[in-house]
This record gives structure tokens, sequence and C-alpha cells, in this order.
């Protein structure tokens, strides 16, 4: 019997280790939208932007070493800029998705992404889509339309960005799984800090105000935060499968309406909440599926703040 003990213990313990891993990357997002609230519309989305992609460049020198083994050919970097370009968008129309929706909002339908990313494999990347996945997509978009209710109340501009943030986070989701088939993870992160921060600058450039010293200060923590948000998120993937850390998502949701009601003075609405439920339990299935299908695919589907 104490054999048998130990041996369940031995088991879950990864599972364990994986779901406190996930838990930790979403107080960090959670982090990293909360500290964009504050900062608030004085800076405008693309310079915002701009400085914590510029600010968090400091951060990569680690990975330099092993990314100059890699060697770059034209096919390679014609695909860098493709997702430096997509990026580039989805980041500046979430910046400025962050100063006009409530935080829960924005955390609810970032949680699209993986249903484009899913829906771009099969337009792009040739992947078949089962039945059960195609009913998977279709309720993650009721969740959508329970979130925006069209029709029943405005869909404001934020609305429209955090639209196009799930869009464009998915097409350069798409672009790094091809990526990483060809160079090393750290190159991947390092291109697109790079490349980003060189699409931004224009943009930037264009709206652009002196930021004030703490603004300086809360974008770099944007940095930092978004940075360590994706290590422990690699951890968490390491550690567990992804059947067992998806759900552990939901829980970004919650805190981000706990947060925007206590700190925000930001209504709770439970519309926002059944449609979160929806589209999360939709990417779960859709990834609970993926873990048990016989096939490999192409682009397995995770929850993944991008920022």
């Amino acid at each position: 019997m104490a054999g048998q003990k130990n041996m369940v213990t031995r088991v879950n313990q990864p599972e364990i280790l994986g779901i406190l891993w996930m838990v930790l990357t979403g107080l960090l997002f959670l982090g990293v939208t909360v500290l964009v609230k504050i900062l608030g519309p004085r800076v405008p989305a693309p310079e915002a932007a701009f400085l914590r992609y510029l600010l968090g460049l400091v951060l990569l020198i680690p990975m330099l070493k092993t990314s100059l083994k890699d060697k770059l050919d034209s096919v390679l970097w014609v695909n860098f800029i493709a997702r430096g370009i997509f990026h580039t968008l989805a980041v500046v129309l979430w910046f400025f998705a962050m100063t006009q929706i409530p935080i829960a909002e924005v955390t609810a339908m970032n949680y699209l992404s993986p249903v484009y990313v899913a829906l771009g494999a099969v337009l792009f990347l040739n992947e078949k889509m089962a039945i059960r996945r195609v009913l998977a997509v279709i309720f993650a978009l009721v969740g959508a339309l329970v979130i925006l209710r069209p029709g029943f109340r405005e869909v404001s501009v934020g609305h429209v960005a955090m639209m196009g943030t799930a869009i464009f986070f998915a097409g350069s989701y798409l672009f790094a799984k091809h990526l990483t088939n060809r160079v090393s993870a750290e190159t991947v992160v390092i291109m697109l800090s790079i490349l980003v921060t060189i699409g931004l600058f224009p943009l930037a450039y264009i709206v652009w105000v002196p930021p004030r010293v703490d603004e300086l200060m809360i974008l770099f923590g944007v940095a930092v935060l978004a940075t360590l948000g994706h290590y422990t998120m690699t951890k968490a993937f390491m550690a567990a499968p992804v059947t067992v850390t998806q759900p552990v998502t939901f829980l970004q949701l919650i805190w981000a309406i706990s947060v925007g009601a206590l700190f925000f003075n930001e209504n709770i609405d439970p519309f926002v909440i059944a449609g979160g439920i929806i589209i999360v339990s939709s990417v779960s299935f859709m990834t609970w599926r993926e873990a048990v299908s016989k096939k490999k695919q192409v682009t397995p589907v995770t929850h993944e703040t991008k920022l």
C-alpha cells in the first residue's frame, strides 16, 4: 500500500509542479496588464509598446551566445520579418485596447488567439480539422459573441482592437512554429524582439510624447514581468502536459475580474465571465483532443499571452 502511494506521488508531482508554474505565469501576465492599466493613455499605444520592447532588449543578452550559432538564410529572414510585422500590429492593438476596455474583457478576448491559430493552421499549413475541433472553434466564437453582445450594447473600438490583437498574435504564433523547426528558440525570441522594436519605432515617433521617469519604470516592469511570464510558461509546459496546464489559465480571468473591480472600479460583467468560460472550455477541449489524437499536429493548441 505504501509503495502504491509513493508511486502515485511520483506520478502526480510533475503535474502539480506544472500547475504551480502555470499559476505563477498567470500572475505574472496579470501584473503586465495591471501595469499597462496604471500607465494609462497619456503615453500613446505605439510609443508604450516601443519602449516596452526597447527596454526589454537588455533582458535578452544572456541568449546571444546560443543565438549566434544559427545561420540565417533569405527564407528565414522573410519569415522573421513577416512575423515581426504581425507581432508589431498585435502589440500596438493590445496596448490600445488596454486603455479602452476593462482588464477582464481584454483577458477574456485574448483567449481567442488559439482559436485563430487552429483556423490558420487549416488555411495555411494544410492541417485537417476534425469535426470535434470545428465544434470547439464554433463554441469559442459563440463565447466571443456573448462577451461582445453586438446589437445589445455598443461594440467599442477597444473590442475591435482586441479582435485584431488575437488574430495578429495567432499569425505571429504560426510563423513561430515554422521558425522553431529551423533555428533555436533563443534566436526566435531575439529576432522577434529586435524586429518588433524596429517596426514600432516609426509608429512611436509619429505620436511621440516625452515619457516621465515613472512611466519608463512601469514599462521596464512590463518587460521584466512579460519575460518572466514566458519563462515560467515554458517551465509549466516542460513539467506537465498541456491538457493539465491549459485549464489553469482560466484563473487569470478570475484574477483580472477581481483586480479590475477592486482597484480600477470596473464593473463585474456576468456576460464576460460566461463568455470567458465558454472560450476557455473550448480551447481546453481542443487541447485535450490533440493530446489523445494519434496524429501529430503541426500547431498544438495552447493559450499564450505573447506580449
